[in-house]
């Protein structure tokens, strides 16, 4: 699946989450709401990631990192998509930079 479909898909589920914001009598999450949540994910993820590495205990970790790495990805592109950031182009200039320094240390 590449970026381009994973960015339509999340920016479906986040559309759900807004229906379901409004129907339930609140309104629909801005970006700052969006990091927010992503920051509660990326919390979620280091548990897990702490569980599988063997520094917690929680039942099934290494079944539910998978599923905390996405939620991650999810926010990601939800947050891209809602500040409208190309992603793709974005990680293309900034892993190009990164090379470019890595390369200039070694020589």
């Amino acid at each position: 699946m590449d970026l381009a479909v994973l960015q339509r898909r999340a920016a479906q589920i986040a559309a759900l989450y807004d229906r379901g914001h409004v129907a339930a009598g609140r309104r629909a999450w801005d970006p700052d709401e969006f990091m927010m949540g992503f920051v509660g994910d990326v919390g979620d993820l280091a548990k897990v990631v702490m569980a599988v590495d063997g520094r917690r205990d929680i039942p099934d970790a290494r079944d539910k990192l998978g599923h905390e790495l996405a939620d991650c990805l999810w926010s990601v592109l939800v947050l891209a998509q809602r500040y409208g950031v190309d992603l793709e182009e974005e990680f293309v200039r900034m892993t190009a930079g990164v090379e470019r320094d890595l390369e200039a240390q070694r020589n």
